[in-house]
């Protein structure tokens, strides 16, 4: 609990939120560095007032904080902060992220992430659609992140551990008051095929306005967002904004022009966002992007041994079969002899990691990149 204490007395610092708090995290590395720094150079960070300074100078631990830590004293959550490895990556890039998450089961901050939301009064097409979505992304690789609200979000989690995959559920709530109530076996479900994580505290209550906030870790984590049966004033929608203002990719997936419970998706789609029939209109549209990604960045040998020692053994063996000719995917799975669907989903992982390219007819190949052979 000492690695940790730090953390908890930062948040509880008067007028030192989320967003501050990154910014005093980024410049001194650590929280015991920010209560040990002086006055002066507290002030020079961009927002710091002379009001924070003293806050910061004269802050004790509160009782609620100690009591918090002697409850999570005797559980088996972690508590994962922003300097921690398994911090999911793609947070760290939102203004305002936790300084810290509470866990119930195991993060992989590698792990390719999609968001996706919708009504808590789904119709049967959009459970469906939603469970057979999820399903195929996950057989692909794709860890899904939803909120383990009724509806849409249930069936998003359903569909991720029926396809093999794991799945993310967020609260809006403490992990030890588990809502909507009905979903405690689902909550435990998740806990063993990923993780159920929270910013708030253990015996938070699922108050309304603990939901937008919810929703912008949901979509922070998240390469992109997807949204099934949303109506105009659907808080999904309010999911679909934040990944917009987080540069995040917005998907939507269609439904009846007669449902009213379709009206905020077909907005989307209107506004720009990506229609999506199928898993693979997800993966089109974020392999270019990615591709990117790793273009405007120098890989040096150094980097490119890291992302090589971060294959597991399958996908090691995967890469080191792989020539710079093309390869069809059978014969790939004959060589190796390795199940096809496990085999599609490490193809799919090096694809989007940049080390290996697709070509027409199930072709693959080594990635032409310096540094990448």
């Amino acid at each position: 609990m000492d690695n940790i204490r730090p953390w908890f007395l930062l948040k509880s610092v008067p007028g030192v939120g989320n967003l501050l708090g990154k910014r005093l995290i980024d410049i001194f590395k650590t929280p015991q560095n920010i209560f040990q720094a002086s006055a002066e150079k507290l002030l020079q960070v961009d927002g710091v007032t002379k009001r924070h300074v003293s806050a910061i100078k004269n802050h004790k631990i509160p009782r609620q904080v100690k009591a918090e830590l002697d409850r999570l004293s005797r559980e088996e959550y972690r508590v994962i902060t922003l300097t921690d490895p398994d911090y999911p990556r793609l947070l760290h890039e939102i203004p305002d992220p936790p300084p810290f998450l509470y866990v119930s089961g195991q993060l992989d901050s590698s792990a390719l992430k999609i968001a996706v939301v919708g009504s808590r009064n789904a119709t049967r097409y959009g459970l469906t659609t939603t469970k057979n979505l999820c399903a195929d992304l996950a057989s692909l690789g794709i860890t899904i992140v939803s909120g383990m609200a009724r509806g849409i979000d249930t069936a998003a989690h359903q569909g991720a551990m029926a396809g093999g995959g794991k799945t993310i559920a967020v609260l809006g709530s403490g992990l030890q008051r588990i809502y909507p109530a009905e979903n405690t076996k689902l909550f435990h479900r998740i806990s063993e095929n990923g993780a159920v994580v929270s910013e708030f505290s253990l015996l938070t209550e699922p108050d309304g306005h603990n939901f937008p906030l919810r929703n912008r870790i949901i979509s922070g984590m998240s390469l992109g967002t997807v949204v099934v049966e949303a109506t105009k004033k659907s808080g999904s929608l309010i999911t679909a904004r934040l990944a917009a203002e987080q540069n995040r990719e917005v998907f939507a997936v269609p439904g009846s022009i007669q449902s009213f419970k379709s009206t905020g998706t077909h907005t989307l789609i209107k506004q720009g966002a990506k229609l999506v029939e199928h898993a693979q209109d997800i993966v089109e549209e974020l392999t270019p992007i990615l591709e990117h990604n790793k273009c405007s960045t120098n890989t040096s040998p150094d980097e490119t041994d890291i992302n090589l020692a971060s294959l597991n053994v399958d996908e090691s063996q995967v890469y080191r079969a792989l020539e710079p000719y093309p390869v069809h995917i059978d014969k790939l799975a004959r060589k190796i002899a390795m199940e096809p669907g496990k085999l599609s989903s490490i193809l799919l992982k090096l694809e989007l990691n940049g080390m290996i390219q697709q070509l027409p007819g199930k072709l693959f190949i080594l990635s032409d990149k310096p540094g990448m052979r």
